[in-house]
Protein backbone atom coordinates (compact mmCIF):
# COMPACT_ATOMS: atom_id res chain seq x y z
CA UNK A 1 0.00 0.00 0.00
CA UNK A 2 1.67 3.60 -1.03
CA UNK A 3 1.79 5.28 2.01
CA UNK A 4 1.34 9.71 1.62
CA UNK A 5 3.10 11.79 4.01
CA UNK A 6 2.64 15.41 4.52
CA UNK A 7 6.02 17.27 3.81
CA UNK A 8 7.14 18.82 6.93
CA UNK A 9 9.81 21.11 5.53
CA UNK A 10 8.36 24.45 5.71
CA UNK A 11 7.38 23.48 9.45
CA UNK A 12 11.30 22.28 10.10
CA UNK A 13 12.35 25.75 8.41
CA UNK A 14 9.86 27.34 11.48
CA UNK A 15 10.24 25.70 14.08
CA UNK A 16 13.71 24.68 14.12
CA UNK A 17 15.37 22.21 17.06
CA UNK A 18 12.11 22.20 18.12
CA UNK A 19 10.06 20.94 15.15
CA UNK A 20 11.08 17.32 15.60
CA UNK A 21 10.41 16.21 19.91
CA UNK A 22 7.26 18.28 19.07
CA UNK A 23 6.62 15.70 16.15
CA UNK A 24 7.02 13.18 18.36
CA UNK A 25 5.04 14.06 21.50
CA UNK A 26 1.66 14.45 18.93
CA UNK A 27 2.93 10.84 17.51
CA UNK A 28 1.00 7.66 19.03
CA UNK A 29 4.70 5.98 19.93
CA UNK A 30 7.22 8.68 19.48
CA UNK A 31 7.91 7.29 16.01
CA UNK A 32 7.27 10.35 13.17
CA UNK A 33 7.00 9.30 9.44
CA UNK A 34 6.51 12.23 6.94
CA UNK A 35 8.46 13.71 4.09
CA UNK A 36 11.14 16.51 4.47
CA UNK A 37 12.19 18.70 1.09
CA UNK A 38 10.65 15.79 -0.85
CA UNK A 39 11.81 12.68 0.76
CA UNK A 40 10.19 10.34 2.62
CA UNK A 41 11.49 10.56 6.77
CA UNK A 42 11.75 7.87 9.63
CA UNK A 43 12.52 9.74 12.85
CA UNK A 44 13.92 7.69 15.78
CA UNK A 45 15.04 8.87 19.20
CA UNK A 46 16.12 6.44 22.46
CA UNK A 47 19.54 4.40 23.38
CA UNK A 48 17.86 1.68 21.17
CA UNK A 49 17.24 3.87 17.98
CA UNK A 50 21.26 5.02 18.60
CA UNK A 51 22.39 1.32 18.33
CA UNK A 52 19.34 1.05 15.46
CA UNK A 53 21.04 3.75 13.44
CA UNK A 54 24.71 3.10 13.78
CA UNK A 55 24.25 -0.47 12.88
CA UNK A 56 25.82 0.14 9.09
CA UNK A 57 23.79 -3.25 8.27
CA UNK A 58 20.74 -0.85 9.05
CA UNK A 59 21.67 2.77 7.96
CA UNK A 60 24.54 3.80 5.62
CA UNK A 61 25.53 7.35 5.56
CA UNK A 62 27.29 6.86 2.12
CA UNK A 63 24.88 9.17 -0.14
CA UNK A 64 22.97 10.30 3.15
CA UNK A 65 24.24 13.72 3.27
CA UNK A 66 22.60 16.79 1.07
CA UNK A 67 24.77 18.51 -1.25
CA UNK A 68 24.26 22.03 0.38
CA UNK A 69 25.60 20.32 3.66
CA UNK A 70 28.62 18.94 1.68
CA UNK A 71 29.11 22.21 -0.02
CA UNK A 72 29.69 23.74 3.53
CA UNK A 73 29.78 21.80 6.45
CA UNK A 74 31.53 18.38 5.96
CA UNK A 75 33.17 18.64 1.71
CA UNK A 76 32.86 16.82 -0.96
CA UNK A 77 35.22 13.37 -0.18
CA UNK A 78 35.16 13.97 3.64
CA UNK A 79 34.70 10.44 6.34
CA UNK A 80 31.08 11.51 6.65
CA UNK A 81 30.21 10.49 3.15
CA UNK A 82 31.98 6.84 3.45
CA UNK A 83 30.96 3.52 4.57
CA UNK A 84 32.56 0.07 4.81
CA UNK A 85 36.77 -0.62 4.64
CA UNK A 86 37.28 2.99 2.97
CA UNK A 87 35.58 4.71 6.31
CA UNK A 88 37.35 2.67 8.35
CA UNK A 89 40.33 3.25 7.00
CA UNK A 90 40.11 7.24 7.10
CA UNK A 91 38.48 6.92 10.28
CA UNK A 92 41.53 5.29 11.97
CA UNK A 93 43.23 8.23 10.83
CA UNK A 94 41.22 10.27 12.36
CA UNK A 95 41.31 8.83 15.75
CA UNK A 96 44.90 8.46 15.87
CA UNK A 97 44.87 12.76 16.06
CA UNK A 98 41.56 12.91 17.45
CA UNK A 99 41.12 10.35 20.60
CA UNK A 100 45.47 10.15 21.61
CA UNK A 101 45.54 11.91 25.39
CA UNK A 102 48.32 12.97 24.89
CA UNK A 103 47.70 15.18 21.14
CA UNK A 104 44.59 16.30 23.01
CA UNK A 105 46.56 17.77 26.19
CA UNK A 106 49.00 19.08 23.49
CA UNK A 107 45.88 20.57 21.97
CA UNK A 108 44.45 22.29 25.40
CA UNK A 109 48.15 23.63 26.19
CA UNK A 110 47.66 25.37 23.12
CA UNK A 111 44.51 26.51 23.79
CA UNK A 112 45.27 28.14 27.38
CA UNK A 113 48.40 29.60 25.68
CA UNK A 114 45.89 31.45 23.02
CA UNK A 115 42.81 32.41 25.03
CA UNK A 116 45.29 34.00 28.35
CA UNK A 117 47.25 35.84 25.15
CA UNK A 118 44.22 37.02 23.94
CA UNK A 119 42.77 37.87 27.24
CA UNK A 120 45.67 40.03 28.11
CA UNK A 121 44.55 42.70 24.92
CA UNK A 122 40.64 42.50 26.61
CA UNK A 123 40.80 44.27 29.74
CA UNK A 124 38.54 47.66 29.38
CA UNK A 125 37.68 46.36 25.91
CA UNK A 126 33.99 45.41 25.03
CA UNK A 127 34.50 42.32 23.50
CA UNK A 128 31.93 39.27 21.93
CA UNK A 129 32.81 36.17 23.27
CA UNK A 130 31.50 34.20 20.14
CA UNK A 131 33.78 36.28 17.65
CA UNK A 132 36.89 36.02 20.27
CA UNK A 133 36.19 32.23 21.18
CA UNK A 134 36.73 31.67 17.53
CA UNK A 135 39.57 33.09 17.18
CA UNK A 136 41.38 31.72 20.53
CA UNK A 137 40.73 28.16 19.26
CA UNK A 138 41.80 28.82 15.51
CA UNK A 139 44.72 30.19 17.12
CA UNK A 140 45.17 26.99 19.03
CA UNK A 141 44.34 24.54 16.25
CA UNK A 142 46.52 25.91 13.84
CA UNK A 143 49.65 25.71 15.81
CA UNK A 144 48.72 21.99 16.41
CA UNK A 145 47.93 21.19 13.47
CA UNK A 146 51.21 22.45 12.28
CA UNK A 147 50.04 25.06 9.69
CA UNK A 148 51.88 28.03 9.81
CA UNK A 149 49.63 30.67 9.11
CA UNK A 150 50.22 34.88 9.82
CA UNK A 151 47.85 36.72 11.93
CA UNK A 152 45.23 37.77 8.99
CA UNK A 153 45.44 33.87 7.59
CA UNK A 154 44.32 33.20 10.80
CA UNK A 155 41.34 35.50 11.57
CA UNK A 156 40.17 34.76 8.24
CA UNK A 157 40.20 31.07 8.51
CA UNK A 158 38.22 31.87 12.04
CA UNK A 159 35.80 33.98 10.49
CA UNK A 160 35.42 30.68 7.44
CA UNK A 161 34.55 28.35 9.52
CA UNK A 162 32.09 30.09 11.86
CA UNK A 163 30.72 30.96 8.70
CA UNK A 164 30.55 27.25 7.13
CA UNK A 165 28.75 25.99 10.43
CA UNK A 166 26.59 28.62 10.75
CA UNK A 167 25.05 28.44 7.30
CA UNK A 168 25.12 25.12 6.78
CA UNK A 169 21.31 24.53 7.41
CA UNK A 170 19.98 27.99 5.94
CA UNK A 171 18.90 29.13 2.68
CA UNK A 172 20.15 32.64 1.41
CA UNK A 173 22.77 34.82 1.93
CA UNK A 174 24.29 32.57 5.39
CA UNK A 175 24.09 29.54 3.05
CA UNK A 176 26.23 31.34 -0.02
CA UNK A 177 28.51 32.83 2.50
CA UNK A 178 29.27 29.14 3.54
CA UNK A 179 29.88 27.80 0.65
CA UNK A 180 32.46 30.90 -0.44
CA UNK A 181 34.28 30.06 2.93
CA UNK A 182 34.79 26.22 2.26
CA UNK A 183 35.98 26.60 -1.26
CA UNK A 184 38.34 28.96 -0.36
CA UNK A 185 39.52 27.74 2.20
CA UNK A 186 39.86 23.99 0.72
CA UNK A 187 41.87 26.29 -2.09
CA UNK A 188 44.30 27.71 0.74
CA UNK A 189 44.85 24.52 2.61
CA UNK A 190 45.69 22.61 -0.27
CA UNK A 191 48.37 25.08 -1.74
CA UNK A 192 49.77 24.63 1.66
CA UNK A 193 49.68 20.73 1.47
CA UNK A 194 51.37 20.64 -1.59
CA UNK A 195 54.34 21.88 0.20
CA UNK A 196 54.30 20.15 2.89
CA UNK A 197 57.20 17.30 3.74
CA UNK A 198 56.64 14.58 6.27
CA UNK A 199 59.64 15.22 9.39
CA UNK A 200 59.14 11.33 9.68
CA UNK A 201 59.17 11.96 13.64
CA UNK A 202 57.36 9.37 15.94
CA UNK A 203 54.84 12.55 16.78
CA UNK A 204 54.25 13.57 13.54
CA UNK A 205 52.42 17.03 12.91
CA UNK A 206 48.19 16.60 12.37
CA UNK A 207 48.93 17.94 9.00
CA UNK A 208 51.61 15.64 8.28
CA UNK A 209 49.74 12.56 9.46
CA UNK A 210 46.62 13.41 6.99
CA UNK A 211 49.06 14.45 3.65
CA UNK A 212 51.02 10.90 4.46
CA UNK A 213 47.33 8.68 4.83
CA UNK A 214 46.57 6.47 2.29
CA UNK A 215 43.78 4.64 1.68
CA UNK A 216 42.68 0.78 1.59
CA UNK A 217 44.56 0.71 -1.85
CA UNK A 218 47.69 2.00 -0.41
CA UNK A 219 47.16 5.55 -2.49
CA UNK A 220 47.80 8.96 -0.56
CA UNK A 221 44.91 11.47 -0.83
CA UNK A 222 44.88 13.82 -3.40
CA UNK A 223 45.95 17.65 -2.14
CA UNK A 224 42.27 18.73 -2.05
CA UNK A 225 40.98 15.62 0.22
CA UNK A 226 43.43 16.55 2.52
CA UNK A 227 42.57 20.01 2.56
CA UNK A 228 38.66 18.46 3.33
CA UNK A 229 40.14 16.39 6.05
CA UNK A 230 41.77 19.29 7.62
CA UNK A 231 39.07 21.64 7.61
CA UNK A 232 36.95 18.73 9.20
CA UNK A 233 39.34 18.77 11.78
CA UNK A 234 39.78 22.59 12.22
CA UNK A 235 36.28 23.60 11.75
CA UNK A 236 34.80 21.44 14.58
CA UNK A 237 37.54 23.11 16.82
CA UNK A 238 36.40 26.35 15.97
CA UNK A 239 33.08 25.05 16.41
CA UNK A 240 33.72 24.57 20.22
CA UNK A 241 33.04 28.40 20.19
CA UNK A 242 29.30 27.95 20.32
CA UNK A 243 29.64 26.00 23.36
CA UNK A 244 31.93 27.96 25.09
CA UNK A 245 29.53 30.83 24.84
CA UNK A 246 26.76 28.22 26.13
CA UNK A 247 28.37 27.80 28.94
CA UNK A 248 29.00 31.42 29.29
CA UNK A 249 25.67 32.20 29.12
CA UNK A 250 25.08 29.27 31.73
CA UNK A 251 27.42 30.57 34.32
CA UNK A 252 25.66 34.12 34.05
CA UNK A 253 22.06 32.49 34.76
CA UNK A 254 23.71 30.20 37.13
CA UNK A 255 26.41 31.64 39.20
CA UNK A 256 26.73 29.39 41.39
CA UNK A 257 28.05 27.41 38.72
CA UNK A 258 31.16 30.11 38.11
CA UNK A 259 32.02 30.15 41.89
CA UNK A 260 32.35 26.08 42.09
CA UNK A 261 34.83 26.36 38.92
CA UNK A 262 36.94 28.91 40.80
CA UNK A 263 37.32 26.07 44.02
CA UNK A 264 40.49 24.40 44.37
CA UNK A 265 40.32 20.98 42.36
CA UNK A 266 37.35 21.62 40.57
CA UNK A 267 38.42 20.44 37.19
CA UNK A 268 35.97 17.13 37.78
CA UNK A 269 33.31 19.73 37.82
CA UNK A 270 33.95 21.77 34.88
CA UNK A 271 34.31 18.38 33.12
CA UNK A 272 30.20 17.59 34.47
CA UNK A 273 29.96 21.21 33.37
CA UNK A 274 30.86 20.54 29.62
CA UNK A 275 28.85 17.63 29.69
CA UNK A 276 25.63 19.76 30.79
CA UNK A 277 26.55 22.16 28.45
CA UNK A 278 26.67 19.91 25.87
CA UNK A 279 23.42 18.56 26.64
CA UNK A 280 21.27 21.56 27.66
CA UNK A 281 22.20 23.77 24.96
CA UNK A 282 20.93 23.21 21.18
CA UNK A 283 23.83 22.43 18.42
CA UNK A 284 22.81 19.81 15.80
CA UNK A 285 19.04 18.99 15.81
CA UNK A 286 19.56 15.73 14.16
CA UNK A 287 21.87 13.55 12.10
CA UNK A 288 20.64 11.72 8.63
CA UNK A 289 21.32 8.18 7.65
CA UNK A 290 19.68 6.20 4.19
CA UNK A 291 17.83 2.53 5.11
CA UNK A 292 19.75 0.14 3.65
CA UNK A 293 17.32 -2.30 3.33
CA UNK A 294 14.02 -2.66 4.01
CA UNK A 295 13.49 -2.35 7.79
CA UNK A 296 11.15 -2.81 10.54
CA UNK A 297 11.40 -0.68 13.29
CA UNK A 298 9.39 -1.46 16.85
CA UNK A 299 5.97 -2.63 14.22
CA UNK A 300 7.01 -0.13 11.71
CA UNK A 301 8.28 -0.60 8.12
CA UNK A 302 11.10 1.85 7.09
CA UNK A 303 11.57 1.14 3.49
CA UNK A 304 15.11 1.00 1.60
CA UNK A 305 16.32 4.05 1.15
CA UNK A 306 14.41 6.31 3.37
CA UNK A 307 15.90 9.22 5.07
CA UNK A 308 16.26 7.84 8.23
CA UNK A 309 16.84 10.58 11.32
CA UNK A 310 17.96 10.03 14.67
CA UNK A 311 16.81 13.33 17.21
CA UNK A 312 19.63 14.67 18.80
CA UNK A 313 18.30 17.48 20.25
CA UNK A 314 14.75 15.58 21.41
CA UNK A 315 17.23 12.50 22.76
CA UNK A 316 19.14 15.49 24.92
CA UNK A 317 15.99 16.81 26.75
CA UNK A 318 13.96 13.24 27.36
CA UNK A 319 12.24 13.26 30.53
CA UNK A 320 12.72 9.47 30.08
CA UNK A 321 16.55 9.75 29.98
CA UNK A 322 16.87 12.49 32.02
CA UNK A 323 15.37 13.86 35.34
CA UNK A 324 14.39 17.33 35.13
CA UNK A 325 15.91 17.69 31.41
CA UNK A 326 15.10 21.35 31.23
CA UNK A 327 16.99 22.22 33.96
CA UNK A 328 20.53 23.03 33.80
CA UNK A 329 22.55 20.70 36.37
CA UNK A 330 26.07 19.76 35.90
CA UNK A 331 25.99 17.63 38.97
CA UNK A 332 24.39 14.79 36.88
CA UNK A 333 27.59 14.22 35.18
CA UNK A 334 29.72 14.92 38.57
CA UNK A 335 31.95 11.32 38.72
CA UNK A 336 29.53 9.89 36.67
CA UNK A 337 30.40 9.74 32.63
CA UNK A 338 27.52 9.68 30.43
CA UNK A 339 26.19 6.68 28.49
CA UNK A 340 27.11 7.23 25.52
CA UNK A 341 24.28 6.00 24.01
CA UNK A 342 22.25 8.79 26.02
CA UNK A 343 24.13 11.91 25.13
CA UNK A 344 24.53 12.33 21.67
CA UNK A 345 25.28 16.16 20.66
CA UNK A 346 27.83 15.07 18.02
CA UNK A 347 26.20 11.70 17.08
CA UNK A 348 25.96 8.11 18.85
CA UNK A 349 27.59 4.98 18.36
CA UNK A 350 31.02 4.05 18.44
CA UNK A 351 33.93 6.22 18.02
CA UNK A 352 36.57 4.56 16.10
CA UNK A 353 34.19 1.99 14.33
CA UNK A 354 31.18 4.22 13.50
CA UNK A 355 30.56 7.85 12.93
CA UNK A 356 30.45 8.94 15.70
CA UNK A 357 32.20 12.58 15.91
CA UNK A 358 36.45 11.22 16.73
CA UNK A 359 36.61 14.82 17.98
CA UNK A 360 34.21 14.80 21.05
CA UNK A 361 37.13 13.90 23.11
CA UNK A 362 38.99 17.10 21.99
CA UNK A 363 35.47 19.00 22.56
CA UNK A 364 34.61 17.93 26.07
CA UNK A 365 38.55 18.81 27.05
CA UNK A 366 38.30 21.80 25.42
CA UNK A 367 34.95 23.38 26.69
CA UNK A 368 36.09 21.97 30.27
CA UNK A 369 39.55 23.99 29.79
CA UNK A 370 38.14 27.08 28.57
CA UNK A 371 35.12 27.15 30.43
CA UNK A 372 37.54 27.46 33.82
CA UNK A 373 39.86 30.19 32.16
CA UNK A 374 36.08 32.08 31.60
CA UNK A 375 35.87 31.42 35.54
CA UNK A 376 38.82 33.14 36.62
CA UNK A 377 38.39 36.51 34.46
CA UNK A 378 36.47 39.34 36.18
CA UNK A 379 34.49 41.04 33.42
CA UNK A 380 30.92 42.58 33.36
CA UNK A 381 27.81 41.50 31.16
CA UNK A 382 26.35 44.48 29.63
CA UNK A 383 23.03 44.98 28.80
CA UNK A 384 21.77 42.79 25.79
CA UNK A 385 19.85 40.50 23.79
CA UNK A 386 21.09 36.81 25.37
CA UNK A 387 17.63 35.21 24.03
CA UNK A 388 18.47 31.84 21.85
CA UNK A 389 16.41 31.27 19.51
CA UNK A 390 15.20 27.52 18.79
CA UNK A 391 14.29 28.31 15.04
CA UNK A 392 17.96 29.42 13.61
CA UNK A 393 20.08 26.95 13.11
CA UNK A 394 22.82 26.51 14.38
CA UNK A 395 22.01 28.95 17.38
CA UNK A 396 23.53 30.86 20.01
CA UNK A 397 22.67 34.13 22.22
CA UNK A 398 22.16 36.96 19.82
CA UNK A 399 24.10 39.04 21.02
CA UNK A 400 27.03 36.40 20.82
CA UNK A 401 27.43 37.45 24.95
CA UNK A 402 28.86 40.99 24.76
CA UNK A 403 31.37 41.28 28.09
CA UNK A 404 33.55 44.15 29.20
CA UNK A 405 36.74 42.20 30.80
CA UNK A 406 38.05 44.57 33.77
CA UNK A 407 41.41 42.66 35.35
CA UNK A 408 43.37 39.57 34.25
CA UNK A 409 43.70 37.08 36.97
CA UNK A 410 45.12 34.78 35.14
CA UNK A 411 49.25 34.30 34.44
CA UNK A 412 50.43 34.60 31.16
CA UNK A 413 52.48 30.98 30.19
Amino acid sequence: MLEIFRDSSLLFLSRGYAWLPDARRKSADGIVHTRLFGRQVCALRGPDAVQFFYDKSNVRREGALPRPVLDTLCGRGAVHTLDGELHRCRKDMFASLLTDPERIAALAEHAVRSWRESAARWAGRRVVLFDEAALVLARAVCDWTGLALSDRQTLQLARDCVAMVDGFASVGPRHWRARAARSCQERALARIVERTESSGSRLSTPLEVVADHRETNGLPLDPHTVAVELLNIIRPTIAISWFVTFAAHALHRWPKNRQRLQEEGSENFATALAHETRRYYPFAPFVVGLAARDLHWHGHRISRGTMVLLDLYGQNHDPVLWADPYRFNPDRFLNRPPNPDDLIPQGGGDTKTGHRCPGEDVTVVLLATLVSELATLQYKVVEQDLSIPLNRMPTRPRSGFVMCPETLSTTLL
